[in-house]
């Protein structure tokens, strides 16, 4: 089947140029809401709705969901309008909604030439919708909705709610549609839409203890009242193919409505990876254990097994997953061979065909190449063209492999099977949403450009935390091309106008923006209490303060929304930022509370207690959860597991880290720790702070603590009068914080090192050096590009100084791509490897004040090598020294790759020789096409060991 070009859509105004207001995510608005003089299609006007006219022979799901379109009308404007089946229209203005071939109505239109039907037929899942003047005798408007097929009519109908401001999330995320008065179809309308990816769903997994016990609660079980939900859901998001949960479930064999109504939604069915020919794992322990599973030793049973099923569900629409993998989702014994899992496709082909009386060929079938099935393929193993490949990430959304030019000769095409949610190594991850809207497109892009265009499905896991992705992902299968990564930042600001109101959109958005980076750099359930460094770069305590923040910005934007909002704002806003920067601190006061315990501070029980309050603050917000929100509608849907983790799999309860209680003497007792260190001083002890440096303009800080409950009296005092303290006398209690500055204008050019000195009780003294970096040969006004302090020069990648790119070829920055800011990839994606003479490179003015042995680190977004042969690479160089080339994918272990996984990104290195100090350009030319660069760090000396890297340099222009 050929797929649909890409969507047209003949709207007033540039697909740039959408307004912010638009209800539909980065479709053009045609709804005019409360202006009853504007010209179109009165849906609402003056206590009255247009009434829904639709031939009764048309499909079933058409039907349903004009019925939802009624119910949708009625929301937003308290009324409710006729919907009238097999009725002559009448009125002024009426909507007329059916299927080309199915419907009289919308044949009858397409005859006279009221309507363009030609664009419709033989369309997958295309859609109309346009006003009508006098379409028919007795009707003065229609607002027209005819679909090329089931599926394109049911699209149309949900682009018309969603138009007049029903979220799809209105029941799943409790999103309030909006009230009003009047609501007109523009007299302009005229949409022609159909989606670019066929087969575009999720796969609910993983799914206890919350969504199953949610479900049990709500519905009693994974019944057709459940799952009728989640059609709804997926149908309004554009979606149409769905993999139901299958631990401990058996979606047609637990309620036999599960499947006919499935298929009377509009809803392709499928199942898992490796769950073949329509049958759930499960119903082999009810039904077919007759033996092992192991078709060398059982193939009778197996194939029965698989034709009671296909007979069972013949008639429903479906694309049958087919291949076999060990029983529990487990790789097949090292005996199973490439002969015999070929024999099993043959088997299994030849009873499709004997039991749907079909041609195998004729019938949708998909081969998932997960874990060790890739394997099987690259040592030889086939099925037939017509079979679409599966291709898959590594769990943690890194695509593994996509077709080569030749496998994209195939008939049957290729998809791509993606995570949002893992249960395995190197650790599983299932809490809340924990991968950024620019990562799902940056690897749904190469997907888009290497023709993996058949099927996009993505794990969801329990589908309720992590709604902002799910419509992402199923967006951008819709049209990719909609989507360049310069507009991601407008997608979630429509999405927040959509869920919340144009006046909220922009803060809206930036929160969730920032909270899913935060969380895509490590998983909450990965995090540890050394994770983030305490004392270099200040970054535990930058990471805490950054979390903390977002979560006082979506705290104060809750108290500014209307009451009826808020509900949906906690489910899809407030909570997960506040959940994850609560587990963020969490873990950064455990490591500060053995750290004081160590240092002997008064204040470590404080720290202790600290982490007990956290804990219980994580445990409060679950609850909430569970009970205060929608009249505890979501009851069980945050009982995942997330603290506490020792191995991959997760904890049953929830463990609050190990924290230390001391006892502390009663006599005071002064000791001092800086910026930098975890090193402490006391009476006859030095230190060194970082440097101040004129570049920078950044104050650095000690800390005075106590050992003892007894308050003491100290002075702090500079050999330099140009240095600043923020308190040079006073009490410290338990500890107190002192920053350091300079006033700029007075201090020497290349002035040595202050030194302060500290007196506390019995005049023990503590000295602490703070060098100062103000050198004559470099001053801020003449300094251009980047400036190493403190023996480094960290970079942002989109901060470069000059973008050199051949005709055809351009750099993309895709803002959010990155642990820290963004990421930079050349464009197109796909493509022959570039040569150096092509110049593809990204240049980096740097100013360094030694020559000698430099060290650069490049930080990368953790591509796989989806290609076969070498791996992908990238070159730099400084000045015009030979390039050196690094291959990204050198290291193929699976240490390396959980290291990268965990970190959210791959590091790699060089070593370069300067012979001179000062200006320099450091160049990275990219060579294989499908890498993203985020950060590049110069070493000259001081780099010291983090989780982020040192803060990007100073920057001049």
């Amino acid at each position: 089947m050929k797929l649909p070009s890409l969507a047209l859509c003949a709207l007033a105004g540039a697909l740039s140029l959408l307004p912010l207001a638009a209800q539909a995510l980065g479709r053009q608005s045609f709804v005019v809401p409360d202006r009853p003089t504007a010209q179109g299609v009165a849906l609402l006007r003056e206590g009255r709705a247009a009434p829904i006219y639709l031939d009764g022979a048309d499909h079933a799901g058409v039907l349903r969901a004009a019925g939802d379109l009624q119910e949708d009308i009625e929301k937003v404007g308290a009324v409710r309008p006729a919907l009238l089946r097999d009725a002559r229209p009448a009125g002024a203005d009426v909507i007329l909604v059916g299927t080309v071939g199915k419907s009289a109505l919308i044949d009858q239109l397409g005859a006279a030439g009221k309507i363009d039907l030609a664009p419709l037929r033989g369309k997958w899942e295309g859609f109309l919708i346009q006003v009508v003047e006098q379409p028919m005798p007795g009707v003065a408007r229609a607002l027209v909705v005819a679909g090329s097929d089931k599926r394109g009519t049911i699209y149309g109908i949900y682009e018309l709610s969603e138009q007049i401001g029903v979220s799809p999330w209105n029941w799943w995320a409790d999103v309030p549609p909006p009230r009003h008065q009047s609501l007109v179809a523009s007299s302009s309308t005229k949409v022609n839409d159909a989606p670019a990816v066929q087969f575009r769903g999720i796969f609910l997994n993983d799914e206890a203890p919350s969504l199953s016990n949610w479900s049990k609660e709500r519905f009693g079980g994974y019944n057709h009242k459940f799952y009728e939900k989640v059609f709804e859901l997926i149908l309004r998001m554009r979606g149409n193919y769905l993999w139901p949960a299958m631990w401990g479930s058996a979606f047609f064999d637990d309620d036999k409505l599960n499947g006919k109504l499935a298929d009377e939604y509009g809803i392709v069915m499928g199942t898992s990876h490796h769950e073949p020919m329509m049958r759930a794992q499960q119903e082999w322990g009810r039904y077919g254990n007759k033996g092992a599973w192991d078709y060398a030793k059982n193939e009778t049973a197996l194939q029965q097994f698989w034709r009671d099923s296909l007979r069972d569900r013949r008639d429903y629409e479906k694309v049958i997953t087919i291949g076999m993998r060990g029983d529990g989702d487990e790789p097949m014994s090292r005996e199973n061979n490439i002969a015999l899992l070929e024999k099993i496709v043959k088997d299994q082909r030849d009873i499709i065909g004997a039991e749907l009386g079909k041609d195998p060929a004729k019938v949708p079938q998909v081969w998932a190449l997960y874990k060790e099935v890739q394997g099987y393929y690259e040592q030889g193993m086939r099925v037939p063209d017509d079979v679409i490949l599966l291709w898959c990430d590594d769990n943690w959304g890194n695509i593994r492999r996509l077709p080569t030019a030749e496998e994209r000769k195939r008939p049957g095409g290729a998809g791509v099977y993606y995570h949002f949610d893992y249960v395995g190594g190197p650790r599983s991850y299932k809490w809340l949403n924990v991968t950024p809207i620019p990562k799902v497109w940056e690897q749904m892009h190469l997907a888009w450009e290497y023709d993996a265009r058949k099927m996009w499905i993505v794990n969801v896991g329990d589908l309720k935390p992590m709604e902002v992705p799910i419509e992402f992902f199923l967006t951008y299968a819709w049209d990719p091309k909609a989507w360049p990564a310069e507009r991601l930042p407008e997608y979630l600001r429509a999405w927040a106008a959509r869920e919340f109101g144009a006046e909220y959109a922009s803060e809206t958005a930036d929160i969730v923006s920032r909270y899913t980076q935060y969380n895509g750099r490590r998983k909450p359930e990965q995090l540890e209490p050394a994770i983030y460094s305490y004392a270099n770069y200040n970054e535990a305590a930058r990471v805490v303060a950054d979390y903390n923040a977002l979560a006082e910005r979506a705290i104060a934007m809750s108290a500014r929304l209307p009451a009826e909002k808020r509900d949906a704002f906690f489910e899809l806003v407030l909570h997960p930022v506040r959940a994850s920067a609560t587990v963020n601190e969490l873990y950064a006061i455990t490591y500060l509370n053995r750290l004081y315990a160590q240092q002997g501070r008064a204040a470590t029980n404080d720290m202790a207690a600290r982490v007990k309050q956290l804990f219980a603050l994580d445990a409060e917000l679950s609850r909430q959860y569970h009970q205060d929100i929608a009249g505890g509608k979501w009851n069980h849907m945050m009982s995942q597991t997330h603290i506490g983790y020792t191995s991959w799999d997760q904890p049953k309860v929830n463990v609050m880290p190990a924290v230390r209680e001391i006892s502390v003497p009663q006599a005071a007792s002064m000791a001092v720790a800086v910026e930098g260190s975890e090193q402490v001083a006391q009476g006859g002890g030095t230190l060194s702070t970082p440097s101040l440096s004129v570049f920078a303009r950044q104050s650095r800080f000690i800390e005075l603590f106590n050992r003892g409950q007894q308050p003491y009296q100290f002075t702090v005092k500079a050999d330099q009068p140009w240095i600043t303290l923020s308190e040079a006398a006073g009490s410290v209690g338990q500890q107190k914080k002192i920053t350091i500055d300079a006033h700029w204008d007075q201090v020497p050019l290349d002035a040595p090192p202050a030194l302060l000195t500290i007196t506390g009780p019995d005049q023990q003294q503590v000295s602490v050096r703070v060098p100062i970096q103000n050198p004559n040969a470099l001053r801020p006004q003449n300094a251009h590009g980047h400036v190493e302090t403190d023996g480094v020069v960290a970079i942002e990648a989109e901060h470069f100084s000059k973008a050199v790119a051949p005709v055809g070829r351009a750099w993309v920055r895709i803002p959010g791509h990155g642990r820290t800011l963004s990421g930079m990839s050349a464009a197109p994606v796909i493509g022959p490897p570039a040569e150096y003479k092509d110049g593809m490179r990204l240049e980096y003015q740097v100013n360094l004040f030694n020559a000698g042995k430099v060290q650069l680190e490049v930080t990368l977004a953790p591509t796989l090598k989806f290609q076969p042969g070498r791996g992908f690479r990238y070159a730099v160089s400084f000045d015009d020294e030979p390039l050196q080339t690094i291959d990204v994918h050198a290291d193929a272990s699976n240490k390396f790759w959980e290291k990268i996984v965990s970190n959210g990104a791959a590091t790699s290195g060089s070593t370069h020789q300067l012979q001179k100090p000062g200006p320099h350009t450091l160049k990275f030319w990219v060579i294989d096409p499908g890498l993203v660069l985020q950060k590049l760090v110069i070493n000259t000396g001081g780099l010291k060991p983090s989780y982020l890297g040192p803060p990007e340099s100073p920057r001049f222009k």
